[in-house]
């Protein structure tokens, strides 16, 4: 009766209110840190407004369950809306919720001043605003424009820090992103001039309504530069090589937000496009281009984690690795291979939330990001670290937690598919990684330490961890009770194969 009231509520004059809350509460809140600047009360509220996404997601995925779609003017939200909008939310709580002490401490080290203090607390909530557009966008178009007003916040994020290196990482975080969202622009251009009969239009609903209807030729080679265009935004092979430099210098939060945020709102929108070509082409080319991307992504990422020296960059390529995985799971394209992608999103990003924000912490006491340098921190900072131990376990893949149950159904789907190469390869490569991801962090967590003096003023204290163990528990519930989203995953993922 709940559920009932919840979506008949949403799709009358709820609609509006729902759809419109994600996007005002945090563009406010970086109206007030804009005015008022680093202060707690803009820094808890930009939490609260994290909370809202979340919520406001939980609401939308009760009225699309079904299958339903909700609108308000330029706005609409289906069930991938949803749960995309819920993946936001979560890693935005976590992230900004740490990134209170996080800036605090750095202002308290030096590290960082009340205006840039200041830029952090208005840049956050406006991403954050920008990311639930991108997801809310009922447009391809605005879809696009929302993910390059993230790009531009996330590029004066990065260099937030002022030194040599986060410019260097801003400004080819800048020119790589830049090329990428040329090609999309581009890519998307081509599918409104596709439409051939008709009215042309960017509705992804009108599109996915008249997919069948679109220029065969011109979907053909609009579709690859998508890929590598939205591609470049998730850290997909071949303009991925931004991705460490920016994870590495960036502060903590913002390469949580990054890592859960951006990069899944980059293959949001391939799901998004996905819908709309294969009813028009068929799976044979889609597969082909994106398992081409998939296996060259994966195979970048074990290399470079084989060869990884920085925690930092080694968390980066761990997100190259994971959004290549989603690609995978978008070339098997059957609804339950694109659910266990949404889950494997949902997953991954919570897990990077903490360990970024973990890493932020036990980084700043060690002085440096380099395992050269990182010694026996279970036993020196143990909380920040057993948190941390345990997240990369669940990315790794271990039960309980919900990547373990992603993973072996994507595998389990391509299996089933007929790709039976391809899943091999790919299985392959997650075993590798496994081993470099292991092999580098043990001595991390074991080793015996060198003599280091830690800094007082970032002792781990209740408030520190809390974020962190709400996020962990998270990732531990979303693993057991995965079974309770099933029908919003497969309603979604049915959404993305046009079936």
């Amino acid at each position: 009766m709940h559920e009932s009231l919840t979506a008949d509520w949403a799709a009358g004059n709820g609609a509006p209110v729902l759809l419109s809350l994600p996007i005002i509460v945090p563009l406010l809140v970086g109206a007030a840190a804009a005015l008022i600047g680093w202060r707690r009360g803009p820094a808890w509220m930009t939490v609260g407004a994290s909370a809202a996404i979340a919520l406001c997601g939980v609401a939308t995925a009760v009225a699309t369950v079904d299958g339903s779609v909700i609108s308000a003017g330029p706005l609409r939200a289906d069930a991938l809306s949803a749960i995309m909008l819920l993946t936001v939310g979560v890693v935005a709580v976590v992230a900004t919720w740490a990134g209170i002490y996080h800036i605090d401490a750095d202002i308290k080290a030096g590290r960082s001043d009340p205006r840039r203090a200041r830029f952090y607390g208005m840049g956050v909530p406006l991403f954050l605003a920008s990311a639930s557009l991108a997801v809310l966008a009922g447009n391809l178009g605005v879809l696009w424009t929302a993910i390059e007003a993230m790009t531009i916040l996330a590029a004066f994020l990065i260099g937030l820090a002022g030194t040599r290196t986060s410019w260097e990482a801003k400004w080819k975080y800048v020119v790589i992103a830049s090329v990428g969202l040329a090609l999309a622009c581009v890519g998307t251009v081509l599918v409104y001039v596709a439409a051939t009969t008709g009215h042309r239009s960017l509705d992804w609903a009108y599109l996915s309504m008249h997919a069948a209807q679109l220029d065969r030729g011109v979907l053909r080679i609009a579709f690859p530069l998508l890929l590598i265009g939205f591609g470049a935004m998730a850290g997909l092979v071949p303009l991925h090589s931004w991705l460490p430099d920016a994870h590495g210098q960036a502060p903590a939060p913002v390469s949580a937000l990054m890592s859960g945020c951006l990069l899944s709102v980059a293959v949001y929108a391939l799901l998004r496009y996905h819908s709309v070509v294969m009813v028009s082409l068929g799976p044979g080319f889609l597969r082909v281009v994106l398992l081409a991307v998939a296996l060259a992504s994966l195979v970048i990422a074990a290399s470079m984690l084989l060869a990884q020296r920085d925690y930092m960059r080694l968390l980066a390529y761990s997100s190259m690795q994971y959004m290549a995985l989603a690609v995978f799971g978008l070339a098997v394209g059957t609804p339950i291979a694109v659910a266990a992608t949404l889950l494997h999103l949902l997953g991954h990003g919570l897990g990077k939330a903490i360990l970024f924000c973990g890493a932020g912490q036990i980084c700043a006491r060690e002085g440096s990001t380099e395992f050269a340098h990182l010694r026996a921190i279970l036993s020196r900072h143990p909380t920040v670290a057993g948190i941390s131990a345990l997240a990369l376990a669940a990315l790794l893949g271990f039960p309980p937690f919900s990547p373990f149950a992603s993973m072996h159904t994507l595998l389990s789907a391509g299996l089933d598919s007929g790709l039976t190469i391809p899943t091999v390869l790919v299985a392959t490569t997650i075993v590798v990684i496994f081993i470099a991801v292991v092999a580098r962090v043990t001595p991390m967590f074991f080793s015996p330490a060198p003599q280091a003096a830690a800094l007082p003023y970032l002792s781990s204290s209740r408030a520190q961890i809390a974020p962190l163990v709400v996020g962990l528990i998270g990732l531990a519930l979303l693993g057991t009770l995965s079974f309770s989203l099933q029908h919003l995953l497969m309603t979604a993922g049915m959404i993305v194969t046009g079936r």
